[in-house]
């Protein structure tokens, strides 16, 4: 695939605040998951506080902001390393298909080789096919099935 603009990934700053906004609540609303601003300010706080896990990247062309990433390490006791794990992913709908999401990717694998992490691991919707068309042309998918608990108590 050629990019049809060049794109620079890049830690997200303050000043991002206003296009990461959207573009959160964009990805939040792709999931259907219910509006909520106190969610996205709690999630904008966690990536601005240094002390925090989470992190953000950008992917960011002529036009500006295109796509957003949330990224964090995680420890792997089986294999004894340390990982990154992509939470989040999200292109603007207008921008898809021109390179915003493989170049986010890319950046955390040449960060995974710098840091000598062994994995950059993540996981998508399973009828998310868009996604999953650029995903296994990047990465491997995986034979693992993901469950989730919930705490007691909780319905």
């Amino acid at each position: 695939m050629t990019l049809t603009a060049p794109l620079h990934v890049r830690p997200l700053t303050a000043s991002d605040e206003p296009r990461w906004r959207e573009l959160f609540r964009g990805y939040r609303a792709f999931y259907l998951l219910p509006e909520s601003e106190e969610v996205v300010s709690r999630v904008w706080d966690w990536l601005m506080d240094p002390a925090h896990e989470c992190e953000g990247l950008v992917a960011e062309g002529p036009d500006g902001i295109t796509a957003i990433g949330h990224h964090r390490r995680f420890a792997r006791p089986s294999t004894g390393t340390v990982g990154i794990w992509l939470d989040d992913l999200f292109t603007a709908p207008e921008a898809r298909g021109r390179g915003a999401g493989r170049a986010i990717i890319a950046h955390l694998t040449a960060l995974a080789s710098a840091e000598d992490s062994s994995v950059v691991r993540w996981i998508t919707a399973a009828d998310n096919r868009q996604a999953q068309a650029l995903y296994d042309r990047v990465a491997a998918r995986t034979d693992w099935v993901t469950y989730d608990a919930r705490p007691e108590g909780e319905a």
